[in-house]
């Protein structure tokens, strides 16, 4: 590609249908050897070289041509002001800054400019009270990458590191070792060929599916056919299947979405023109063109955008849910030439592919100059253009090693509590059919042994054949009496093998289905302000919701709305925002929308000024306070990243533009910063324009352009953020915010106790601590000139910093320490992030259901504390614990100084485990709420005693648990931490959430569940054994890490107590129910075995016993699994101790088990020979007795079903009532076909009353137990589960019925 042919001389939004497009005429191209080629220069020397461009003859404009994406030439001064537009520095500029410096004095300063492109905006879905990432994630992330070892990367880098080379536009050259991938994904696991094995080897992980493949191995062998061979692999065939195509047909859903995103096209430029190609088919090294609200098909840096000043704006909401704008910026050495037609090529050496989406490092060499990129000069895949009408990059990573493909990976896969309890009971049930196994093989033993001298004429063992044939006299197959007791071994198993369900697995699946449709499908679980429905994101722990133990939260955005609102102001020491202060909510909109004389500009929210704080602004005082109050807000206004975004109310023309009212609203990463530009605006400093290189405050009316030399991202270690800006007198300034705990240690030192400048930190300070104590989130601003020489030795170091490619982050820090020094104070914030509706009721509520409730936060001790005393989860009586260490000493004293205060001792290892759960069964429903509950047993009950009036709270700091969690106090805290009511830490790091929740988790048996709205939480929800995602305002990387997903905490009191509580009796029952079902009917068949000498002969048909687990009793498990509920969902939330029947396990426990299998051992006797004696005397043959026993066993598990239903609907009637009818229908249906063994011996039977008889007293006699001992224990030993059922009975029935004495009580 020539200079004749420049880069913007065709694209198409919407191509047209021919394949290339004709080129524009001519460019002339303006030479930029002008500039000094060792520096970057600024948007405004870019905007004076590009002035004299334009000047040129009309055909030296870079032209569009036939182009959907621009109507008109890239001269912006003619543009039209749509009705949602950002401002730019071409935008504005027929309109002279007043405060603007010429173009000489421009071009002078220019050696002195850092370029915006230079700068790491931060990512993090964060806000600056909070951090993001953590000291340890940073390592984490940073061992990931390609290491390097000097600023200079062509000189000094090791030949094992092996960057990854772009070559710009030469995808050839990228990729001539064939080394990059291309960019066709692939989400789905399997192709044509490989589903069926690979599909097979994930399902056969499963031991029960071995052993039944096992089992139907074994009936093939000829000795061993006890079923007809076929029809012995129809349940493993049918369970299999089932999976088979639910993961198949998921996995075409994936390969059609797969097909769908690579057959996508995009503008590649080639032969100097931009053609159309499938996204599939681009590679490393090629350069693109997206034009606005197309989605960007692969990672790449940014040459060019159609802001001359390089910047645009893309939307994440793809990759990481967050909807706000974001900026990213094309360095101004290639925005520069792209504009002006010249041929791009360069070379990129960036690390190699890893999932930091936060970060991106990398160097360009560009026309002889060497630049760093950073995060702020990529654009990864998935994200959208908004708001800016095209751009241009280089691919850098493409298709399965672009970030997003790269953070693509599901989170971690979660097992229920309860099912594995169920394989523990499995093995018992093992353990049974191994012995019933053995006795039928010892007692064939023992038989044959006996009727050794009679094997000739017995019919069955003889060894010779005696029938009239050409069988006759030929030896029979007969192998012995060791091989007859081995085979008899292994056909009982055969026989026996339904005594572990297979079909249980399926039935679990289908209930957990069921389950989460109701759930989600929940109108009091729906968010209306988000319009966010209930998610149910795992479908294989429904039951532990209602097992939960210990909540651990976050703060802001879980508990607290994550809405920002500017509520106090301290300013040079004076305290502004009071109540008494704000101005009468009643005056007029417009005279407070933005604080100008002008109004011009009208915010999106509205925002009520101080009236004091507006007076002084209004001064015309020329004093330390006046300057400090001015100062104060334009930090505001300038040290952040928010974009400003302009809603015109109509598209006049330029000269008249501002003399009507426009509406400001503001975009940003983070709602304290969106929240602090709209207070600046509200107080007169009105942020109204960004680019890369300058930013535009109206102050007052007077516009203020303030040209932005470089900026310091807030980071985890700092806590703070700061930009540098020159004013219009070449002033040069920083300007800081941040934590209280970073900032007022880089202050400068007050001359002596006289000084004012210690008064104002004194009063700033107690204001601080004020604010913290009211809930608000607080942030200190500071300020303070720059030197020549202080500014240049900054610069300087900046350069060799943000051009480093190992450990620029800290390099950068480094240099940010150079200026963030000796800092002036100007004041402080306080932020107000108002509750959630109905936060303290549901803490409230599940303190009372017996659950712990952990608030883990990043905010500030004071802030987590008056928030945890706002939302009830501290009380005012309770004995507070602060554990604040410095060191590990300091940490392990002021441990065993709580510990002694509390009367908590430490048990010694010995029961490491500490399982605490008989002492939680016997405690929740007893003992009052103020006092120490559940799992501990550490406490001594005299001391216990007397903490009954003040129970003990933890407030531990992350500073602590730095060297608590990393050295040998865990368990001191773990014993402080559980003998607590409640435990609130601060200041934590996410990687800090996870070791908290996994040192309750590792020690106890009790259920944890997280719950978070930002990626920060992302750890600690993974890291407990449910996980609930908020739909906030910090994106959706919660959400996706989540188990359930849901739009507020409030959601989080009916999820446990009225779904989990549900959720876990039904499965509970299902399981028991299962294995009873199974057993019984196994049994029967093991009493028949015995008394026909050991033979493993069945009285049953083949089908009759496949239908009985898939058919005749399969369908009322799962409708009663699904629907089943022992308490209205009213009842549960009215009274949260009910919950406390998941934590004592009364729905399944190893007790219940046992009953069970008693019960089932009983009813299986009464089924047997019931029948056999009644019929003992009879003539009929044992299919007949078979089919009797197939009909009574089916009536007798259903009606068991029945008994223990609690909610009788129609569908519940249909299903149970249904299956004995469909069941006698198949008896008819398979008694009336010729070929099978049974034929017509059903219509036999039921002409004879004796048949009818035998039916109801085998099950009478078979259930008479079961009723005695429920009906006993339910009423000498009710359970609260039974009690409050008895009273929502009571509650039906008409008033004059009612008991008079204890009426409704529950």
């Amino acid at each position: 590609m020539t200079s004749s042919q420049p880069l913007l001389s065709s694209s198409s939004c919407d191509p047209d249908p021919s394949p290339v497009e004709p080129p524009p005429p001519p460019l002339n191209i303006v030479s930029l050897s002008c500039f000094c080629p060792a520096t970057s220069f600024s948007s405004s020397i870019f905007d004076d070289a590009r002035r004299d461009s334009l000047d040129a003859k009309d055909n030296d404009i870079v032209a569009v041509g036939d182009t959907d994406c621009y109507e008109k030439p890239l001269d912006h001064t003619d543009s039209v002001v749509t009705l949602e537009s950002f401002y730019s520095a071409e935008s504005q500029r027929v309109q002279q800054f007043l405060l603007e410096c010429s173009t000489k004095e421009r071009r002078k300063e220019r050696r002195h400019l850092v370029p915006w492109g230079t700068m790491e905006l931060q990512e993090s879905p964060t806000t600056l009270e909070r951090s993001g990432i953590s000291p340890v994630q940073d390592r984490v992330s940073k061992s990931q990458r390609i290491r390097h070892k000097s600023l200079q990367f062509e000189d000094n880098l090791s030949p094992e590191e092996n960057p990854r080379l772009i070559y710009v536009n030469d995808p050839k050259k990228t990729n001539e070792k064939y080394e990059f991938t291309g960019n066709e994904i692939r989400t789905s696991k399997y192709t044509v060929i490989s589903f069926l094995p690979k599909n097979l080897f994930i399902q056969f992980h499963r031991v029960a599916y071995l052993y039944f493949l096992a089992i139907a191995a074994l009936n093939q062998l000829p000795p061993l056919a006890v079923f007809g061979r076929t029809v012995s692999l129809f349940p493993l065939l049918f369970v299999v299947s089932v999976t088979a195509f639910k993961d198949g047909y998921e996995d075409w859903r994936r390969h059609r979405s797969d097909q769908k995103e690579n057959n996508r096209e995009a503008l590649i430029l080639q032969s100097g023109q931009f053609r159309l190609k499938k996204w599939k088919k681009i590679r490393a090294g090629e350069v693109v063109k997206i034009c606005a609200n197309e989605t960007i098909p692969s990672d790449m840096v940014l040459l060019a955008t159609s802001d001359p000043s390089g910047i645009a704006y893309i939307q994440t909401i793809n990759l990481d849910g967050e909807s706000n704008l974001k900026t990213r910026y094309a360095r101004q050495e290639t925005a520069s030439t792209v504009f002006e037609g010249h041929t791009i090529s360069g070379l990129i050496k960036c690390e190699q592919p890893n999932r930091n989406i936060y970060e991106f490092t990398a160097n360009m060499e560009f026309t002889g100059q060497i630049f760093p990129l950073s995060q702020s000069n990529i654009i990864l895949r998935g994200c959208q253009l908004k708001n800016t009408e095209w751009v241009i990059g280089v691919v850098v990573y493409a298709g399965q090693e672009t970030k997003a493909m790269l953070n693509s990976t599901a989170s971690p896969s979660k097992r229920s509590r309860l099912e594995s309890h169920m394989n523990r009971e499995t093995i018992w049930l093992s353990v049974f059919l191994f012995v019933m196994c053995l006795v039928v093989a010892l007692g064939m033993s023992l038989w044959l042994e006996r009727h050794r001298v009679e094997l000739d004429t017995l019919p069955y063992y003889r060894k010779r054949y005696f029938t009239k044939g050409s069988n006759n006299g030929l030896p029979n197959k007969f192998y012995g009496i060791a091989m007859e007791t081995l085979f008899s071994f292994l056909s009982s198993i055969i026989v026996f093998q339904i005594m572990i369900p297979i079909s249980l697995y399926i039935t679990m699946e289908m209930v957990r289905l069921g389950q989460s449709y109701f759930m989600i499908e929940d109108k009091q679980m729906y968010d209306s302000s988000s319009d966010s429905r209930f998610q149910c994101r795992s479908l294989n722990i429904n039951e532990d919701l209602g097992q939960i133990r210990y909540v651990f939260a976050d703060k802001t955005g879980t508990l607290t709305e994550n809405k920002m609102e500017f509520q106090r102001a301290s300013v040079y020491g004076k305290n502004y925002g009071s109540s008494s202060n704000i101005t009468d909510g009643t005056m007029p909109e417009a005279s407070i929308s933005a604080g100008t004389a002008g109004k011009r500009w009208k915010l999106k929210h509205e925002i009520v000024p101080d009236t004091e704080l507006v007076k002084l602004l209004h001064k015309d005082l020329d004093g330390n306070e006046r300057v400090a109050a001015h100062e104060f807000f334009l930090t505001l206004a300038a040290c952040n990243t928010v974009i400003p975004i302009l809603q015109h109310r109509s598209s006049c023309a330029r000269s008249h533009l501002h003399e009507k009212l426009e509406d400001i609203d503001y975009q940003g990463e983070s709602p304290d910063e969106q929240a602090l530009v709209a207070a600046a605006a509200a107080y007169g400093y009105t942020l109204i324009e960004r680019t890369s290189g300058h930013i535009v405050i109206d102050v007052n009316g007077e516009k203020l352009r303030l040209d932005v030399l470089g900026l310091h991202e807030f980071d985890s270690v700092r806590k703070r953020m700061s930009v540098i800006i020159r004013f219009p007198n070449n002033a040069v300034k920083v300007l800081a915010k941040g934590a209280d705990s970073s900032m007022l240690g880089i202050l400068a030192k007050p001359i002596d106790e006289v000084d004012h400048g210690a008064n104002v930190q004194n009063a700033t300070q107690s204001h601080l601590t004020e604010y913290s104590s009211q809930g608000l989130r607080t942030l200190v601003l500071a300020a303070r000139d720059l030197t020549a020489a202080e500014f240049e030795e900054w610069q300087h170091r900046y350069e060799e910093a943000s051009t480093s490619l190992t450990e620029r982050s800290t390099k950068l820090r480094q240099t940010a320490a150079l200026i963030e020094c000796n800092l002036n104070l100007l004041g402080a914030t306080g932020i107000e992030d108002k509750l959630q509706d109905g936060v303290p009721e549901t803490i409230e509520s599940l303190r009372q259901a017996g659950i712990k409730v952990w608030v883990l936060t990043g905010d500030k001790q004071e802030t987590a504390i008056s928030i945890g005393l706002s939302c009830k989860l501290l009380t005012p009586d309770m004995q507070r614990i602060v554990i604040n260490g410095s060191s590990e000493d300091e940490c392990r004293r002021l441990l065993a100084d709580a510990k002694s205060s509390c009367g908590v001792k430490s048990e010694k290892l010995k029961n490491k485990d500490l399982k605490h759960k008989k002492n939680a069964e016997n405690e929740y429903l007893e003992i009052p709420d103020d006092t120490i509950t559940s799992s501990v047993s550490q406490w001594h009950a005299g001391k216990a005693v007397g903490m009954k009036s003040a129970p003990p709270a933890l407030v531990i700091d992350g500073n602590s648990l730095v060297y608590i969690l990393e050295k040998d106090l865990e368990p001191e805290l773990f014993d402080l931490a559980i003998a607590c009511k409640v435990v609130l830490c601060c200041r934590v790091a996410p990687l800090q959430k996870a070791g908290v929740v996994d040192l309750i988790k590792s020690r106890t048996d009790d259920m944890t569940l997280a719950i978070g709205d930002g990626a920060n939480d992302v750890s600690m929800i993974q890291m407990a054994d449910v996980g609930v995602g908020i739909c906030g305002q910090e994106g959706r990387q919660a959400v996706m890490a989540s188990d359930f997903a849901m739009g507020q905490f409030r959601f989080l009191k009916r999820l446990l107590l009225v779904h989990g509580h549900w959720n876990y009796q039904r499965v509970g029952y299902l399981v028991l129910y299962n294995f009873y079902r199974n057993a019984v009917f196994v049994l029967m068949l093991f009493w028949y075995i015995l008394c026909t000498a050991f033979s493993t002969t069945s009285a049953l048909t083949d089908l009759s016993s496949m239908l009985y687990s898939l058919l005749y009793t399969s369908v009322p498990t799962i409708v009663v699994g699904i629907l089943d509920e022992d308490l209205s969902h009213k009842t549960l939330l009215q009274h949260p101790k009910l919950y406390g029947a998941g934590h004592r396990q009364e729905s399944y426990n190893t007790h219940l088990f046992w009953i069970t299998m008693i019960d089932t051992l009983w009813q299986s006797l009464v089924l047997f020979y019931i029948p056999v004696c009644i019929y003992k005397e009879s003539t009929v043959d044992v299919w007949s007795i078979g089919s009797l026993w197939t009909v009574t066993v089916v009536v007798l598990v259903n009606i068991h079903l029945a008994m223990d239903i609690n909610r009788w609907i129609s569908i519940t009637h249909i299903a149970t009532w249904g299956s004995i009818a469909i069941a006698c229908v198949c008896m008819v249906i398979l008694d009336s076909i010729p070929i099978f063994p049974n034929y017509w011996t059903i219509y036999h039977l039921v002409n004879s009353a004796t048949y009818w008889l035998a039916i109801i007293l085998t099950i009478t006699i078979a259930l008479l137990p079961r009723f005695l001992y429920k009906a006993i224990h339910q009423f000498y030993w009710p359970s609260d589960t039974q009690i409050a059922r008895e009273a929502e009975i009571l509650r039906k029935w008409p008033h004059h019925l009612r008991p008079k004495p204890d009426q409704g009580s529950s």
